[in-house]
């Protein structure tokens, strides 16, 4: 193709649409090209898309009338196909979208000061904000992606900034909606690449007045021919509709064609993405899919490279022996085993049905009333012919019962149908028999995933790229100043522009591919946790995030905040040094609290021999008559006495050891035991109310005024 375009790289770089900067020819040259490149590239895989509908038909159970062998015959799709995939899919959605943690940024080299560190943990917890947060629709892509790539073969992702909605985009787009060159090894190395966009009117004509795209002349109106690939009309026998043609909100459909043209004329052509109708060959938009760094230009300034930017990823399932661009998925390598076993179900179905409802032949013999001949339950019917003539006349046609033969041939053809899906017994959760040991159940379902743990890697491969074309994305359109997002926590993480400034290869899943099954990251996690506790240097509180993680535990730092930020434990000597000292303390304040009491009776005794003693004081004043009297009194006065400097030495100890538990322990705190013992104590050192309680009594006339005892 012969432009005259001679534009200078820069500006285009620069350009909004480099459409507007091409005359009409060029403009017309480009578009009828695109036109017929996609149409080229459409028929050649024509036997492709017949395949992808077949399989399409066999998932999706979809069945068309038969009229052979006769009309209304079996019509049975057996399911195989679709069992695979839904398989597939339960088993791959939660190992490749395993939590809030979706992206890694790994570390290279040396980080003495953590700084790298940091950096991957900003890097990681924003991308995967991004992934879950930002981009609500990325999961359900993603999740659509999983249930169209066991059955086609392969799935696509395109990645690219939305100007509209301010933030990076990953969208599912359909296999029916790529088309690729036959001679195309993969998509980075691809010469062009079709994606067939279904647009809105109101979506062209915002485009036209913001300048974005030329302004179609002749009206903007889109034709609707009716024109439908054959996975178009595939779709449509699936869902039961089919499109109107006279339709006045039918989209505009558009070719985005990533290809290369030589805008410069220096005959090396650069990246672009064409963006033409359909239609009518109209040219829409041209923009570059490179930038200034990426042209390495030699010594005389010829360009000799330039390194096109790729917005689409490519999710592998089998790739194809052959070499094709197109992957094989069960569609392809079930397909013609599950249209066998279709046949032989419905061979079965078909013989059942002649053997139950078989007719047959009537003589002439036979003098049977005209009309219907066929039976209804509890009906007999009238024949003007003997039995006998009536048996000779009537022979049953020779049917067979369904064929032994096949149902073993049936059997034998879902057998190995299973083997290649992965869909056996115990992959898909029955049991598979009573005495079978648990240890060789799960030998057997280890070496039954190992053909699905291939294809995991293949598409952990291919997420891989795509987070590294976000990553890119965000070296260009992310904020200079610092940028604040909203986590689990109250407060909002930051990020920085130049966290994104080293390369792309550190970026990464968080998925393990060699992890399919829950239980085996649970025991996986238990081992690790097990091997921590016995061997030092491991990190505990990164085993114990993962054990938790592998538990499938949510808001994991709420939870396990780590050792930095709870007390550390007390030593294990210092725990048992502490018991010793508390049942020391406490054995002591037993033996304290013994001996108070042994005083407190003492206390008790003694001052009851007072009471007795004064008793006896005041018996013998009321009968004093004679000096020996007063003798007798004076020597209870002298017992008396001694009674009570006994018992203020038993308050003096008895106070000694109340402040001996004040030390221990707070009166307060102290058990209702403590309590009552030390307000006995408190209320025996207390000074009695009644002087003469415990004081001696007055000599015989000592008080009397008339002098008389």
């Amino acid at each position: 193709m012969i432009l005259e375009a001679r534009l200078n790289l820069k500006e285009v770089v620069k350009s909004d649409n480099v459409g507007k900067l091409l005359s009409a020819g060029d403009r017309m040259k480009i578009a009828q090209a695109v036109q017929e490149e996609y149409q080229m590239d459409l028929s050649a895989r024509a036997p492709w898309e017949e395949k992808m509908k077949t399989a399409l038909d066999l998932a999706l159970q979809v069945s068309q009338e038969k009229s052979f062998p006769w009309a209304g015959a079996a019509n049975v799709k057996f399911p195989l196909i679709t069992v695979a995939a839904l398989q597939f899919h339960a088993r791959a959605y939660p190992a490749m979208v395993p939590g809030p943690d979706l992206v890694k940024c790994q570390t290279f080299g040396s980080d003495p000061d953590g700084r790298k560190a940091s950096r991957a943990a900003r890097v990681g917890a924003h991308m995967s904000y991004q992934v879950l947060e930002e981009d609500e629709a990325w999961e359900d892509n993603h999740d659509r992606v999983l249930i169209t790539v066991p059955i086609i073969g392969c799935a696509f992702k395109k990645t690219y900034f939305d100007p509209a909605l301010l933030h990076n985009v990953s969208e599912n787009v359909l296999a029916k909606d790529i088309v690729i060159p036959y001679f195309a090894k993969s998509m980075e190395t691809a010469s062009r690449i079709t994606h067939v966009l279904e647009v809105s009117h109101n979506f062209v004509l915002g485009q036209e007045r913001q300048e974005l795209y030329c302004a179609y002349e002749p009206g903007g109106s889109p034709v609707y021919n009716g024109f439908q690939t054959v996975l178009d009309e595939a779709r449509s026998e699936a869902q039961g509709v089919t499109p109107s043609p006279d339709d006045p909100d039918a989209p505009y459909f558009l070719l985005e064609q990533h290809r290369w043209l030589d805008l410069d004329g220096d005959g090396f052509a650069e990246p672009y993405i064409v963006t033409v109708r359909r239609d009518v060959p109209h040219l829409c938009r041209i923009v570059a899919r490179f930038t200034s760094q990426s042209i390495k230009r030699n010594s005389t300034g010829d360009v000799f490279q330039i390194r096109a930017t790729n917005y689409f990823t490519k999710y592998p399932f089998i790739p194809s022996p052959d070499g094709g661009i197109y992957d094989l998925g069960f569609g392809i390598l079930l397909g013609p085993l599950n249209e066998s076993i279709n046949s032989l179900v419905n061979q079965l179905l078909d013989a059942g049905t002649l053997s139950n409802t078989a007719g047959g032949f009537l003589g002439r013999g036979a003098k049977i009333r005209s009309g219907e001949t066929s039976f209804r339950p509890f009906e007999w019917k009238r024949v003007d012919s003997t039995g006998d003539d009536l048996r000779k006349n009537v022979v049953p046609l020779d049917t067979k019962a369904p064929s032994q033969v096949l149902f073993s041939l049936l059997q034998l053809l879902i057998n190995y149908g299973e083997r290649v899906a992965g869909a056996t017994d115990p992959q898909v959760g029955e049991n598979p028999g009573q005495n079978t040991p648990a240890e060789t159940s799960r030998n057997m379902i280890a070496e039954g995933q190992r053909v699905f743990i291939g294809i995991y890697k293949r598409l952990h491969r291919a997420m891989k790229e795509e987070f590294r074309k976000l990553y890119l994305l965000n070296q260009v359109y992310l904020d200079d100043a610092v940028e604040y997002y909203a986590v689990a926590s109250s407060t909002p993480a930051k990020i920085l522009r130049e966290d994104y400034y080293p390369t792309e290869k550190s970026i990464c899943p968080t998925a393990d591919p060699n992890m399919v099954s829950d239980t085996q990251k649970v025991q996986q996690a238990q081992f690790l946790k097990a091997a921590a506790a016995n061997t030092p240097g491991y990190d505990s509180a990164a085993v114990e995030r993962r054990y938790l993680r592998a538990l499938q535990i949510t808001d994991i730092e709420s939870v396990y905040p780590g050792p930095d930020k709870v007390p550390a434990p007390v030593p294990l000597q210092l725990q048992i040094a502490q018991i010793k000292a508390q049942t020391q303390a406490t054995k002591d304040s037993m033996t304290m609290k013994m001996a108070a009491m042994e005083l407190l009776g003492e206390v008790e005794l003694n001052q009851a021999k007072v009471q007795e003693l004064r008793a006896k004081s005041i018996a013998l004043l009321a009968e004093a008559d004679s000096v020996k009297s007063g003798h007798a009194i004076a020597l209870l006065n002298a017992q008396i006495g001694a009674a009570k400097a006994h018992q203020d030495g038993l308050l003096r100890s008895a106070k000694i050891i109340l402040d001996g538990i004040k030390m221990n322990q707070e009166i307060g705190n102290g058990s209702k035991e403590t309590r009552d013992l030390t307000g006995g104590i408190q209320q025996l050192v207390s000074p009695p109310s009644n002087p003469g309680a415990t004081g001696e009594l007055p000599a015989p006339g000592a008080g009397d005024p008339s002098g008389m005892a």
